[in-house]
């Protein structure tokens, strides 16, 4: 008996934080973290991490447009971000003649701010509601609970709004839906852009640099958040001020050295660290595989057009960064699980965890459970992939697929000539957006070859009736590449959706036959329709039950040992959240060592004029030959530092989020993980993990050298 007790609690390092793993929750760090935190250099109290009633460092920290973390460095609202988290703005405010996104840009004066569009989020406090929720649903079945929860959350945070002040609430679940905690935040919707450097340094390296170390990229941005007069939440206004923050964060330019204490406070989007060895092997044999191989296919025609004309990289940009930063992520992902075994590690706990459950009704069948869940799903998980990463990762079927409501309104005859004329105009609007983004070059290719990939890659069961019939009957043989390149040639040259005069003639008469006969219609219409018509009740039968499974899986876990629970931490789920460690060199293989920083002098040193990745602009260059660093030089390393390391567990949403050292000072900006460790939304690697930063003293001397933009640093309370 003590033997298998060892052998549980051992396993139990599998889902109990261990060195420096966890995104903990600010208000309840516990004593055990907060003083782990203490011993490994922390100088501030907990009330400085987090208090309602005073300033704390939570006051300085916003969600940024709800994807990113952003952090306030001024008293007058200065908001410092990552390039990628304002990509789309820098890309929305460039033209042709103004391409800030290729040449970068610095307001020298409030005044020549630009409007963003974009929000803020600023965490006003965090309250358990758990009983609250768990009260209004005692007593339903798993579906009822289901159907229950948004209107129980709703009536929560109903309580909380307030539009004057600009406050609104979010419950988020815990632990699987075993706790429920209250966010309520104030939102700020005047956001401006302040600065960015031109993108061949916010980008610096491209994909080739993207998710490894070393690193030079200069990811970052700079916007400034601004509010009505009296400081309340307000639209945007000539008439509006820079909002007076409750906190913002001195900046150190006093450097560091290897080992020293490094916390991260942020929004991270999520992670799946209590995943089943079943989600795992849908993952690695068939989610990532197929989502790698479309976006590869999507990022290789994309490419090609963006590299021969400036304008088309400006329209594209945005999706592009999107589209590509996961496509690496999720091929070293899946290799990553299956270097360490990681199914297999879950494989074994879940066995020890099936012999604790005999005997308890509530536990014993969690895990034949699952594997027949996973069983009745995953022979349509493949064809799921293709509908969303293939058939609408083509631009023109993706905004087909939208008109179906339009459809639906047209087939009927009892639909209202208001109605009607609503959903004609909001199409109208639609496509005319899409036109604007459009590049119908690259498009043409990725609609041809999505089509080609899912009639050779899926169940022919699970085709489109007669569509690739009708396919071969009017283009000849599916065999042929040929084929299908000449059907879609055929459909964007036929479609009304690239054709004014076909699409005012529509508009002017619309009918149902009218838009089913559209070639682009029929194709995005058609394979989205295929899909919810006949599979999405068994996707969501199949989430349904992983969440139901999930919840009793969690609370089984935490009953094995309680003690483990103090040292436990729940997914990440937007929510804001802290994590701890330090900064760090490490071996990723046996006889390689990588330094915890990057210096100027490697920026030199992968220069490449005229190359798409690394090219610099030519002030750059000569400032980084003359070793023009100014006081942000690193006294240590007798260069200019770049990027750095630490040991922190972050994941996507992250980006942005300030690194922060013993005493509440803003070191750096994480914006990225390392390749070693990217199986960290399912597991943590104590060795291998490291988050990439970089440098706030080469974003100062960027914003002061390299933009002339002094005024922003004369802002700053610099830590020298």
């Amino acid at each position: 008996m003590k033997k298998f007790f060892a052998a549980v609690v051992l396993s139990l390092s599998l889902f109990k934080a261990s060195a420096d793993e966890g995104m903990w929750l600010p208000m309840l760090l516990g004593e055990q973290v907060y003083a782990d935190m203490v011993k490994r250099g922390l100088k501030l109290t907990k009330e400085q991490l987090y208090s309602i009633n005073k300033a704390s460092i939570k006051d300085a920290i916003i969600s940024f447009n709800g994807f990113c973390t952003g952090e306030i460095v001024s008293s007058q609202g200065l908001i410092f971000t990552n390039h990628h988290c304002g990509y789309g703005a820098i890309t929305a405010a460039s033209s042709v003649e103004h391409n800030y996104l290729r040449d970068g840009f610095y307001a020298y004066n409030k005044e020549q701010e630009i409007a963003s569009g974009l929000y803020v989020l600023f965490l006003d406090k965090i309250t358990d509601v758990t009983a609250e929720v768990e009260a209004a649903v005692k007593g339903l079945s798993w579906s009822e609970r289901l159907a229950k929860l948004p209107e129980v959350t709703k009536a929560i945070t109903d309580k909380v709004i307030d539009k004057e002040n600009g406050l609104e609430g979010r419950v988020y679940s815990m632990f699987k839906g075993n706790q429920f905690l209250l966010y309520t935040f104030k939102r700020y919707r005047d956001v401006r852009l302040v600065a960015a450097p031109p993108e061949s340094v916010g980008k610096y390296g491209g994909d080739t640099d993207n998710w490894e170390w070393p690193r030079h990229t200069g990811d970052f941005s700079v916007f400034r958040v601004y509010a009505a007069k009296d400081g309340k939440p307000a639209e945007y206004s000539t008439e509006n001020v820079p909002l007076t923050p409750k906190h913002f964060l001195p900046v150190s330019i006093k450097g560091f050295k290897d080992g020293d204490y490094a916390m991260i406070y942020g929004y991270p989007g999520s992670t799946n660290r209590y995943e089943t060895n079943y989600g795992i092997k849908l993952k690695n044999d068939i989610e990532n595989p197929s989502l790698v191989a479309l976006r590869d296919m999507r990022l290789k025609y994309m490419h090609e057009q963006m590299v021969k004309d400036p304008a088309v990289k400006l329209k594209l940009a945005d999706n592009y960064a999107t589209v590509a930063n996961y496509w690496k992520f999720f091929d070293g992902e899946t290799k990553q699980l299956l270097k360490f075994k990681t199914q297999q590690q879950k494989e074994a706990f879940e066995k020890q965890f099936t012999d604790w459950a005999k005997g308890k009704p509530e536990y014993q069948y969690l895990m034949s459970d699952y594997a027949k869940n996973y069983a009745a799903w995953t022979p349509y998980s493949k064809m799921r992939q293709y509908i969303n990463e293939g058939v609408l990762g083509s631009p023109l079927a993706a905004f087909a697929a939208t008109l179906i409501p339009l459809e639906d309104k047209l087939m009927k005859a009892s639909t209202p000539t208001a109605d009607l004329k609503k959903a004609l105009d909001a199409a109208t609007a639609a496509r005319k957006a899409y036109l604007q983004a459009a590049d119908l070059v690259s498009d043409e290719k990725i609609m041809a070859t999505a089509a080609m990939m899912y009639y050779n890659d899926i169940d022919k069961n699970q085709h489109p009736v007669s569509f690739y019939e009708s396919m071969k009957a009017n283009f000849g043989s599916l065999k042929e590449e040929g084929t299908f390149k000449n059907w879609s040639k055929a459909v964007f040259s036929g479609t009304m959706f690239l054709d004014d005069a076909k699409w005012n003639a529509f508009v002017a008469k619309p009918e149902a036959v009218k838009l089913q006969e559209d070639g682009a219609f029929a194709f995005g219409a058609g394979f989205l329709k295929n899909y919810t018509g006949k599979y999405a009740s068994l996707y969501n039968t199949f989430m349904s039950k992983n969440a139901e499974l999930g919840k009793a899986y969690m609370k089984g876990i935490m009953e094995m040992n309680p003690a483990a629970v103090k040292k436990m931490y729940p997914d990440a789920n937007s929510s804001m959240r802290v994590s701890y460690g330090n900064i760090k060199s490490y071996r990723p293989r046996d006889a390689v060592f990588y330094d915890y920083v990057c210096t100027a002098k490697g920026i030199l040193e992968k220069y490449k004029p005229g190359d798409y990745e690394f090219d610099l602009p030519a002030k750059q260059v000569a400032l980084l030959q003359k070793r023009d660093f100014g006081q942000y030089i690193d006294k240590a390393k007798n260069d200019l530092v770049v990027s750095f390391i630490t040991t922190n567990d972050i994941t996507g949403g992250n980006s942005g989020s300030p690194v922060i050292d013993a005493n509440g000072n803003l070191l750096g900006l994480a914006f990225d993980g390392n390749y070693e460790a990217l199986s960290h939304k399912i597991a943590f690697d104590k060795d291998l993990n490291r988050t990439i930063c970089v440098d706030v003293r080469y974003v100062l001397w960027c914003i002061d050298k390299l933009g002339g933009a002094s005024n922003i640093i004369k802002e700053l309370k610099l830590v020298k």
